[in-house]
């Protein structure tokens, strides 16, 4: 691996979730990391007692073979791999639509099976966590890792050509090799390709004096009513993430938000937390267009690392929609141009 995880100082979250139903919030636990808590959910209104008895039914077919033989075709949707499981109506929409909505972005459940039962092994498998530094200390641990004077940073691109890159200065930079590491959108527009389709979400973040919940839970809507999708306090999982004395709540909305979306969403908040909500304040409101590459059932999870001879590509767009795939993508870039250059090596070498 090429992350230091103890230096990333990982806090984990609590392995279940609350989940919003019947005007109510109803726990849900693993069983095998919270045994008691996970005895406890097989009572929970979230879906029937069958349901439960899949979930580790599924849990347990996810876990056999490797992880790259979950990506392999053929996939249907997630929806209707949940329906052919015999997973209820209950938990399908009380559950599986807003956990999994908040990882795919979507809600209507049309993301691959393949990369549904891959996320669901990593979730069985082990804990969520966030580095105590925020997200941001992944690419500044691997930025670490470089000598000194390699990375140029506030460099816009304006174009690349065979061989070269040239910079909105007016600067080009030439090598054998160019690896286009960013995301879609910014691809489409060098390459002169058509924007692929993405999922859009909106997130909103909060200071409060006290967190909603003390746990370090995740939150479910599973009403389906309201603009929120789910809700945790990042504070609760990693202390560091707010000043001591103070809550950070971060809210998720699936797709472009409206410009009414705080009122509506302290309006469901309200209803869940009460007057609380009063004193919560509103630091920030995200709305990413482009946030994750859409994972059809159609759309290949693992595609050529080379777009041509002297160019390769890598993002999440090019594997799977996940951080995990955005750095599997750029792992095998780094390992298909380094047996390129032992195969130049040992060509010269021979003649």
């Amino acid at each position: 691996c090429m992350l230091d995880y103890v230096a990333l100082d990982l806090h984990s979250f609590y392995p279940g979730a609350l989940v919003r139903c019947d005007d109510r919030f109803a726990r849900i636990a693993d069983p095998l990391r919270q045994p008691l808590q996970g005895l406890q959910s097989l009572l929970s209104p979230v879906g029937t007692l069958r349901d439960k008895v899949r979930i580790a039914s599924l849990r347990q077919r996810v876990r056999r073979g490797s992880e790259e033989d979950l990506l392999r075709p053929p996939h249907t949707t997630t929806l209707e791999a949940l329906e052919a499981a015999g997973f209820s109506a209950r938990i399908i929409e009380r559950f599986f639509r807003p956990f999994l909505g908040g990882i795919f972005l979507e809600s209507e459940l049309q993301t691959s099976s393949g990369f549904f039962e891959f996320v669901f092994r990593m979730f069985s498998d082990d804990d969520a966590v966030l580095p105590a530094a925020g997200m941001g200390a992944i690419p500044a641990q691997l930025a670490a890792q470089l000598p000194e004077g390699w990375l140029r940073t506030r460099s816009p691109v304006e174009s690349i050509s065979e061989n070269a890159v040239h910079l909105a200065d007016g600067q080009t930079l030439r090598a054998p090799i160019v690896v286009l590491a960013t995301e879609a959108p910014a691809a489409a527009r060098l390459l002169d390709q058509p924007l692929p389709h993405a999922q859009a979400v909106s997130c909103l973040y909060f200071a409060a004096p006290e967190p909603p919940v003390v746990e370090p839970l995740l939150v479910l809507n599973g009403s389906g009513n309201g603009p929120i999708n789910n809700l945790c306090v990042p504070s609760q999982v990693a202390p560091t993430y707010a000043p001591y004395g103070t809550a950070l709540i971060s809210v998720t909305v699936l797709g472009l938000a409206a410009a009414d979306v705080e009122t509506e969403v302290r309006r469901q908040l309200r209803m869940w937390y009460g007057a609380a909500v009063e004193t919560w304040q509103l630091i920030r409101t995200y709305v990413i267009d482009h946030a994750l590459p859409v994972q059809k059932p159609f759309n290949p999870l693992d595609q050529p690392a080379a777009f041509d001879e002297c160019l390769y590509l890598c993002g999440d767009y090019r594997a799977s929609a996940s951080l995990q795939g955005a750095m599997y993508s750029g792992r095998k870039i780094a390992a298909a141009i380094a047996a390129v250059h032992s195969a130049d090596g040992a060509a010269n070498r021979r003649d």
